[in-house]
């Protein structure tokens, strides 16, 4: 059997264990730049606002409501995560952490030994009482139907206390009747959309469909889901896997025109994307840059530009990764133009055990141990203790956040304090 453990209004939720008097009122949290909705709890969704609105589009019913709004706390959020990531794992030794807020367990052989539903309501109760964050569980012998299974948990709470059980035949056709194709996991807009031109609504008329049509118009991918809604096991856990490039992309607080601003942005990503692949043991041997115009001001001219470095030697220096970046970005830069976001990604990597050494240039040896000791300092003291002189000190964070809430996990000033 699997289980879907999936956090419930995971930010929104995060923003409400320091701030009990929130809870039972609407919440919501903005993207980078306090730009657009990106979570809401559920009385925000009662009130009608959509992910995705606008914030300035939404003032108004803001205020009206009294809707508690915050910036995007990204510090807090991953370290939320990860203490709830590390309850479920002492429940199963196999865990596919999904995404910030969503994890599988794999119970082989455990409903032998434990009622499933009583276990799951254990998880919830610890999971609530350590962190703070409520959580849904849906479990089914396949990957998709524990996702169906959470959907029911999580859509029904008052009748299904949070958990629910696809252990049935009669449950599982019960469910993927009720369950919308569009809902489906696995199944994106485009998809779902050929499916209801073909008359398809729900998940249940999709896995009525032959394996050759399934195939042929979805491919094997496709396919496999069909058979695990089926109840064929055919999709299992995932093993984490080194990323295959890495990237630090942003848009601005505000529009850039100069060199100088783009060069410490540029710079500052391209050190962020070090310490990523140092972090798993990697090296890229090709870099993109990137800089583009505010496509949404249509009064300013517009301009978008690209380029590709391949670098001589491979390597995970922010040193290195800094300097051709820099190179990289006096290439496409133009002057004339309000610059809104800008991008580094590093590709083409590989263990870095690995490097291939030029004939016509030595590698430095420094820059190994440099990397090591800043990297140690940083994880010991605190992010950006130690940056280059061309870095801003707010590092990569430098985003409109009017309405940032404190890091009461990751900022020892702002740690709450408990009068007693």
């Amino acid at each position: 059997m699997f289980a879907l453990i999936d956090c419930n209004n995971f930010y929104a939720s995060c923003e409400r264990v320091f701030r009990p008097d929130l809870n039972g009122k609407p919440v919501v949290v903005l993207s980078n730049n306090d730009g657009c909705v990106i979570a809401r709890s559920n009385e925000a969704k009662a009130l009608g606002i959509p992910m995705g609105a606008p914030a300035f589009e939404y003032e108004k019913i803001f205020k009206d409501h009294n809707v508690a709004v915050f910036s995007a706390n990204y510090t807090l959020y991953g370290d939320m995560s990860n203490r709830v990531m590390s309850i479920l794992s002492e429940y199963s030794p196999e865990v596919e952490i999904y995404s910030i807020d969503e994890c599988f367990l794999k119970f082989d052989g455990l409903d032998r030994f434990f009622n499933l539903y009583n276990y799951a309501q254990e998880i919830r109760q610890r999971v609530k009482k350590w962190t703070g964050i409520p959580i849904s569980i849906g479990i089914a012998p396949t990957k998709a139907l524990s996702k169906v299974a959470n959907h029911i948990a999580k859509k029904f709470p008052e009748k299904t206390n949070g958990v629910y059980i696809i252990d049935s035949e009669e449950k599982r056709i019960k469910a993927l009747k009720w369950l919308p194709v569009e809902d489906v996991w696995g199944i994106g807009p485009r998809m779902s959309e050929r499916l209801k031109n073909k008359g398809i609504k729900t998940a249940y008329e999709f896995t009525q469909l032959s394996d050759e049509w399934v195939k042929k118009e979805f491919t094997i991918v496709g396919l496999r889901l069909k058979h695990d809604l089926q109840g064929i096991l055919t999709l299992d856990l995932e093993k984490q896997k080194d990323k295959k490039s890495i990237a630090t992309t942003r848009s601005f607080e505000t529009m850039y025109t100069s060199f100088d601003d783009l060069r410490e942005r540029v710079s500052t990503f391209a050190s962020l994307c070090a310490e990523k692949l140092r972090r798993q043991r990697s090296v890229c041997q090709s870099l993109m840059v990137f800089i583009r115009t505010n496509p949404h001001r249509k009064d300013l001219p517009q301009y978008s530009k690209s380029i590709e470095i391949n670098l001589p030697i491979a390597t995970n220096s922010s040193i290195e990764l800094s300097k051709f970046a820099i190179m990289g970005l006096k290439m496409i830069f133009k002057e004339g133009y309000h610059y809104k976001k800008a991008g580094v990604i590093t590709y083409n990597l590989i263990s870095e055990g690995c490097i291939q050494a030029n004939l016509f240039q030595e590698i430095d040896i420094r820059h190994k141990k440099l990397m090591e000791a800043i990297d140690k300092i940083n994880s010991t003291f605190g992010k950006n203790k130690v940056r280059f002189a061309i870095q801003d000190p707010k590092g990569i964070q430098k985003m409109k956040q009017e309405k940032l809430s404190p890091c009461y996990t990751t900022k020892l000033s702002d740690v709450i304090t408990v009068y007693v």
